[in-house]
């Protein structure tokens, strides 16, 4: 038993060990991890850079400063009128009920069976 304790001691520090050529392909294949991110980094910003127009984005910029400085400039508006208001509650109601609807699964079950 005491011969194979020391065996197994043997084999752990053998392991605990680096082999100087493994340490080296490491770092190589960490380096080449690293430049493939960079590489996938660069095309995602060129992507990005070409997902809008010029046009498009200066829309974008000039609606953005609109929202933003149009409130401080533009007096307070009057309130809407009140059948208006109920619109958003009758989605909501109508949301509501439709979820809890219930339907008939073996209807919709049959078509794709």
């Amino acid at each position: 038993m005491a011969s194979r304790s020391s065996t197994m001691d043997g084999v752990a520090s053998s392991r605990q060990r680096r082999n100087p050529v493994s340490v080296r392909q490491n770092a190589a294949k960490r380096h080449l991890q690293q430049r493939q991110e960079e590489a996938d980094f660069n095309d995602r910003k060129v992507i990005a850079s070409t997902y809008f127009s010029i046009g498009a984005f200066l829309l974008l910029a000039c609606l953005t400063v609109s929202l933003l400085i149009l409130p401080l400039v533009l007096p307070p508006l009057p309130p809407p009128p009140s059948l208006l208001l109920w619109l958003p509650v009758c989605l909501l109601i109508l949301l509501i009920v439709m979820a809890f609807m219930p339907t008939d699964v073996r209807s919709m079950a049959s078509s794709y069976l």
